[in-house]
C-alpha cells in the first residue's frame, strides 16, 4: 500500500505530464471545484466534435448537397478549414507557456495563429509583388488597388492667416485625427510589456529617429516638427507611458492571493475572482538591467531593434501591399502582434535572468523574431523600386557616425571590464 501523499503525487504528476507543463499545471485536488473542469484534458471528446463539424461542413456524407460550382469559393473554404485544425491541435497538444491566465489553451492557441501567420508570409515571401497585392483580396475585397499615400508634412505652419474659417486649421486636423488614440492605446500598452521607463523613452525617440531616416521613402512619415516632436513624443507617447507604468505599479503593488470562486462569500466576490481570471497571477519585476554589461547592453538593444523594425514593417508592408490606414487587415496585424508580444517579453526577461551556462530563447521569442524577419524580407522585396529617391547624405554620415561610436564604447566598456578583471585575479 502506498501512502496517501504519494497516490496525490503520482496523480499530479499524472496530471503534469498530459498538459505538458511541469512548472505552471497543478493537480486537480489543487483547483477549486467549479473551475476544475476547464483544467482536465478532453482531447479525445474535441476530436469527435470536431470531426462532426468537418462532416457537415465539408458535406463528407452528402457531397451533393454541398456541391459549389465557384472554385474560389471551396478553395477558400478548404484553406479556413485546414487553419481551424491546425489551431484545433495547438490549443489541444502545444506545450504551454510561461502564461496561465485566462487559461493555458488561450496562449497554446495564439501561438498556432503566430505559426499560421508566419507560414502565411512565408508563401507571400515567394509571390511578385503584383501578385501579392492581387492575393490580399482574398483577406479583404477592398485591397489591391493603389492608393494615394497621406503625407502630414505638406504645410508645417501652426497658424494660417488666409483661413479666416480656422487659422489653426493643421493644428485641429492632426489634434483630432483618429490615429491619436490608437498612438495613445499603443504606447500603453508597450509600457505594460516592457515595464521600464527609461527602456520605454528609448523605443519613442527612437521610433521618432527612424521617421526621420525613412521621410524620403514614405510620404506617411513626412510630419511637421511640432507633430513629431510635440504631439507624438511629448503628447501622446508621454500619455501613453504615463498610463502604462502607473497601470503596472498597480498590479505591482497587489498582494496575489487567490481564492477559488466556490469559496467567495458573495455574489460579488464570486463576478469579482471571475474577472480576476483575466488579469495576471501573479506580477513579475522585469530585470532588463542595460548597463550591467556590454553583452546585456547588446542584449537589450537588441530587443529595442526588433520593436522598431516591427513597427516600421507596419508601414512598409501597408505601403507595398496597397493596404489603407483604416483598413481590418492593419488592426489584425496589430491585435496579433500585441498577443505575440505578451508571452514574447516575458520569455525574453526570463532568457536574460536565467543564469545558465547553456540557455535558449522560447518559442514566443523563436516566432517572433522570425516573423520579423520574413515582414522584413517582404519589405525589401516588394520595396525594390518603389523609392526613387536616395537618402541624404547627412543621414548616412549621421547612423555611421553612430554605429562607429556604439563599437568604439562597446570595445572600450569591454577592454576596461577585462583590466578589472585581470587585476582582481592578480
Amino acid at each position: 500500500m502506498e501512502p496517501d501523499g504519494h497516490r496525490r503525487l503520482r496523480r499530479r504528476d499524472h496530471f503534469v505530464q498530459e498538459n505538458g507543463d511541469p512548472d505552471l499545471s497543478c493537480s486537480i485536488d489543487e483547483l477549486d471545484p467549479w473551475t476544475a473542469w476547464a483544467y482536465k484534458p478532453r482531447t479525445i471528446s474535441f476530436l469527435f466534435v470536431g470531426a462532426c463539424f468537418l462532416i457537415w461542413a465539408s458535406g463528407a456524407l452528402d457531397p451533393e448537397s454541398n456541391k459549389s460550382g465557384d472554385l474560389v469559393t471551396s478553395v477558400k473554404r478548404g484553406v479556413w478549414a485546414m487553419i481551424a485544425v491546425f489551431l484545433t491541435y495547438c490549443m489541444l497538444q502545444a506545450p504551454s507557456t510561461v502564461l496561465i491566465r485566462p487559461h493555458p489553451a488561450v496562449w497554446r492557441l495564439v501561438h498556432g495563429m503566430a505559426v499560421v501567420y508566419l507560414v502565411a508570409l512565408t508563401f507571400l515571401l515567394f509571390q511578385t509583388r503584383d501578385d501579392a497585392r492581387q492575393f490580399m483580396k482574398f483577406l479583404h475585397p477592398d485591397l489591391g488597388v493603389e492608393l494615394p499615400e497621406r503625407s502630414y508634412g505638406a504645410d508645417c505652419r501652426i497658424y494660417i492667416p488666409e483661413n479666416p474659417s480656422s487659422r489653426f486649421k493643421n493644428v485641429y486636423e492632426t489634434l483630432f485625427d483618429e490615429f491619436v488614440l490608437a498612438h495613445i492605446l499603443g504606447w500603453w500598452g508597450k509600457a505594460i510589456l516592457i515595464r521600464n521607463q527609461p527602456l520605454l523613452w528609448v523605443l519613442s525617440t527612437g521610433f521618432e529617429f527612424m521617421e526621420l531616416t525613412f521621410r524620403h521613402m514614405l510620404p506617411n512619415f513626412n510630419e511637421c516638427w511640432w507633430d513629431s516632436i510635440i504631439l507624438d513624443i511629448f503628447t501622446c507617447n508621454w500619455f501613453g507611458i504615463w498610463a502604462g507604468m502607473h497601470t503596472v505599479r498597480y498590479f505591482d503593488g497587489r498582494t496575489y492571493e487567490w481564492v477559488g470562486i466556490s469559496r467567495q462569500p458573495n455574489i460579488i466576490g464570486k463576478v469579482k475572482r471571475t474577472l480576476g481570471q483575466f488579469t495576471p497571477a501573479q506580477w513579475d519585476k522585469d530585470e532588463w538591467h542595460p548597463l550591467l554589461g556590454p553583452w546585456r547592453f547588446i542584449q537589450v538593444l537588441s530587443l529595442c531593434i526588433v520593436f522598431l523594425t516591427v513597427e516600421l514593417n507596419t508601414f512598409f508592408l501597408k505601403f507595398c501591399l496597397w493596404i489603407p490606414p483604416r483598413n481590418p487587415v492593419i488592426v489584425y496585424r496589430l491585435i496579433l502582434w500585441w498577443l505575440i508580444a505578451i508571452p514574447t517579453i516575458r520569455e525574453y526577461n526570463l532568457y536574460l535572468q536565467d543564469r545558465k551556462p547553456v540557455k535558449k530563447v522560447g518559442a514566443f521569442c523563436w516566432l517572433s523574431l522570425a516573423i520579423c524577419i520574413i515582414e522584413l524580407l517582404l519589405c525589401i522585396k516588394f520595396g525594390h523600386g518603389l523609392y526613387p529617391k536616395p537618402m541624404p547624405r547627412w543621414l548616412v554620415v549621421f547612423w555611421l557616425s553612430m554605429g562607429s561610436t556604439l563599437v568604439l564604447f562597446l570595445m572600450i566598456w569591454s577592454w576596461k571590464l577585462q583590466r578589472s578583471y585581470r587585476k582582481k585575479r592578480r
